[in-house]
C-alpha cells in the first residue's frame, strides 16, 4: 500500500523535528525541560496562525510578504482600542483584531486580484507602507501592560491543561482549533479544494468556471484576518507593544510554510505540516540562542538556508511526481 504524499511529509517532518530535538539535546545542557516546551508552545501558538494564512496565498501561487507588519499593526491598534474602552466585552476583541487584518489583506487582495500586479511587489511595497501607518499613527508613543485590562495578559497565561511542569496554555488550544478548521476547509470542502485548483493551473480552473480573481482576493483576506488574530494573541502575549512589533514575522511564516510543505509554485500543500514547519523553525530559532557555538547574528541565515533547502527538496521531488502522473490539484 502506497503512503499519500501528504503523510509521507508529515511523517518526514516529525521525524526531522525528532532529530533536531536530540541534536540540540546533546549540545546544550539542561535543554530537554518543560520550561522550553512551554516557551516555545507560546510562540509557535503566534507563528501557526500567520502561516496558516500565508498557506492560503502561497496556494494561490501568490505570496505575502506583509503580514509581519499586518501583526503589528493589529496589535497596536487592538492595544489602543482596549486603553480608549476597557469595558469592551472580551469576546468582541478578538474579532475585532481580525476585521482590522482582513481590512488590510482585502488591500492586498484588491491589489493582486483585481489589477493582476505581482503579489511580491504589492505586498513588499505594503509591508512598508503598513509599517509606516502605525509609526506614524502611534508617534512613538508603546502600550504598555499596565494600561491594558487584566483579563487580557491573564488569558495570554492561562492554562487549558496541566501535565506536572508541562503547561498547555489558552491561546496554544486556540491556535491549534484555526489550524485543525482551516485543514478542515481545505480538505473536506469544495471551497476550500478551489485554493488548490487555482494554484495547481490557473487555465484549467479557469475553464472549469473557478473565479480565480474572487479565489486569490479571499486568500489574502484570509491571510489579513488569522495575522489579525496572530496581533490578538501578540498583544496578549507581550503586552508591551511598539512600532517594531511583528518585524520579521513574514520570513518565519514563509519558512514555515516551505519547510511544512507547501509548494512554493502554488497546489499543494498541508496545513498539519504548516504547524509542524512552524514549531521546527521555532524550535531551530529558540535553540541557537541558547548555543554558544552559534552567533545570534547567524540566525537569520540559517532559517534563510532552511527555506533555500526545503523549496530545492520540495521542487525535486515534484518534478519526479510529476513525471510519473498526470498534473492536477490536491495535497
Amino acid at each position: 500500500m502506497r503512503v499519500p504524499i501528504a503523510t509521507l511529509r508529515i511523517l518526514v517532518l516529525l521525524g526531522v523535528f525528532a532529530a533536531t530535538v536530540l541534536f540540540f539535546a546533546s549540545q546544550i545542557d539542561g535543554y530537554l525541560n518543560a520550561r522550553l516546551f512551554n516557551r516555545i508552545s507560546g510562540s509557535v501558538a503566534v507563528i501557526a496562525l500567520i502561516a496558516v494564512g500565508q498557506a492560503f496565498v502561497v496556494l494561490t501561487r501568490n505570496i505575502d510578504l506583509s503580514i509581519g507588519s499586518i501583526v503589528g499593526c493589529t496589535a497596536y491598534f487592538t492595544g489602543g482600542i482596549l486603553i480608549a474602552w476597557p469595558d469592551m466585552p472580551p469576546a468582541l476583541v478578538p474579532l475585532l483584531a481580525m476585521a482590522i487584518g482582513a481590512s488590510f489583506g482585502a488591500l492586498n487582495g484588491l491589489l493582486v486580484a483585481r489589477f493582476q500586479l505581482p503579489s511580491i511587489i504589492v505586498t513588499l511595497a505594503t509591508l512598508a507602507i503598513f509599517r509606516s501607518i502605525l509609526v506614524q499613527s502611534s508617534d512613538g508613543s508603546s502600550i504598555t501592560t499596565d494600561r491594558l485590562p487584566l483579563w487580557l495578559t491573564e488569558f495570554a497565561t492561562r492554562n487549558a491543561l496541566t501535565l506536572g511542569d508541562l503547561q498547555i496554555r489558552w491561546i496554544v488550544v486556540v491556535s491549534i482549533l484555526v489550524v485543525l478548521a482551516a485543514h478542515v476547509f481545505l480538505t473536506r470542502f469544495r471551497a476550500g479544494r478551489t485554493f488548490f485548483a487555482v494554484g495547481s493551473n490557473p487555465d484549467a480552473a479557469a475553464f472549469a468556471g473557478l473565479n480565480a480573481a474572487r479565489t486569490i482576493f479571499l486568500a489574502f483576506v484570509i491571510s489579513g484576518a488569522l495575522a489579525g488574530l496572530a496581533g490578538f494573541m501578540f498583544l496578549a502575549r507581550f503586552g508591551n507593544i511598539t512600532v517594531v512589533a511583528g518585524l520579521g514575522l513574514e520570513l518565519k511564516s514563509v519558512g514555515a510554510v516551505v519547510v511544512g510543505g507547501v509548494n512554493i509554485f502554488g497546489g499543494s500543500g498541508n496545513v498539519l505540516g504548516v504547524l509542524i514547519g512552524a514549531a521546527l523553525i521555532d524550535l531551530i530559532d529558540t535553540s541557537l540562542v541558547r548555543w554558544d557555538l552559534v552567533s545570534e547574528f547567524w540566525r537569520e541565515a540559517v532559517l534563510g538556508l532552511l527555506i533555500l533547502l526545503a523549496v530545492a527538496v520540495d521542487t525535486t521531488v515534484m518534478r519526479r511526481i510529476l513525471r510519473r502522473k498526470p498534473a492536477g490539484g490536491g495535497q
